[in-house]
């Protein structure tokens, strides 16, 4: 089967196109710019160019899969719910036209309120198009990535870890190649079908005042969890030049978790995976 993965060099995509590989699949990389695939992996795998925004493009690059791990990029340089509405009619079509039997969608949790969750409504909108198609399709609805603290590091390394969150919300987290085992299980199975949603969840909930405490432990320095207003978020990523529409998306991906959301997939054997925030931390940041 071939096997097509958007973003393979993102935090998911690498550990993916490593694992289809130790499978014995050769998969098929979807990228801007193909000779940017280094290291050992790109002798194993095969390429195609593509922008997700660009519709020849990606019915080009999609051509033959059978299946297909869709992540929806963010649109830097326009309004970002646009950008996913753009890309999800273009793989919408692709899947389609191409006659691809499954997808596995890169979704987040939140993506069920299907509105008021930030650039999350992009994602939720992504869903309900792949579901219009003909294909088999898995919504991941995955949890807080363990990489986001690595926007955060200076920060962390002066004691201090901010967030508009609760600070004692439980919230799951989750590494990436974590998701990266659970797409790839999906891909190579032939044995589902139909519409699903699977969550992705890490091995716990932890609030950012445990996340905090995990890390003080690490690291070996105290490392204070702090709450800022959604103002005060508006006001850092406006002082770095995010455009206004860019600034609401990420405000309000943040809101929509933290006032009354309750995920639609309780925690169960089936979304909760294993590597704790400790081991990551400890092989990433210490």
């Amino acid at each position: 089967m071939t096997i097509g993965v958007t973003t393979p060099k993102g935090h998911v995509g690498q550990h993916l196109l490593r694992l289809l590989v130790q499978a014995g699949e050769r998969p098929r990389a979807l990228l801007r710019d193909p000779a940017t695939l280094e290291g050992d992996i790109a002798e194993h795998v095969d390429t195609a160019r593509m922008d997700a925004w660009d519709a020849d493009a990606v019915a080009e690059a999609t051509r033959g899969l059978e299946a297909v791990y869709w992540v929806s990029p963010t649109g830097m340089d326009r309004d970002p719910l646009e950008a996913h509405a753009v890309a999800a009619r273009n793989i919408a079509a692709a899947v389609e036209g191409n006659g691809i039997h499954r997808v596995v969608f890169q979704s987040s949790g939140g993506a069920e309120k299907r509105h008021g969750v930030g650039e999350i409504d992009g994602l939720a909108a992504t869903e309900v198009a792949l579901e219009a198609t003909r294909a088999s399709v898995t919504h991941l609805r995955c949890g807080y990535f363990f990489t986001n603290l690595l926007m955060d590091l200076d920060s962390i390394g002066a004691g201090v870890l901010t967030t508009a969150m609760d600070l004692d919300r439980p919230l799951p987290w989750v590494a990436p190649e974590d998701i990266a085992a659970v797409a790839a299980g999906r891909l190579l199975s032939r044995s589902w079908s139909g519409r699903h949603v699977l969550g992705v969840q890490g091995p716990e909930d932890l609030s950012f005042r445990e996340v905090a405490g995990v890390l003080e432990s690490v690291l070996g320095h105290r490392v204070e969890p702090q709450q800022v207003s959604d103002d005060d978020v508006r006001a850092q990523l406006r002082g770095v030049g995010l455009p206004d529409a860019h600034v609401e998306a990420i405000v309000l991906m943040t809101a929509g978790i933290r006032d009354g959301y309750v995920p639609e997939q309780p925690r169960s054997v089936l979304t909760t995976t294993p590597t704790s925030l400790r081991a990551w931390a400890a092989a990433n940041l210490a």
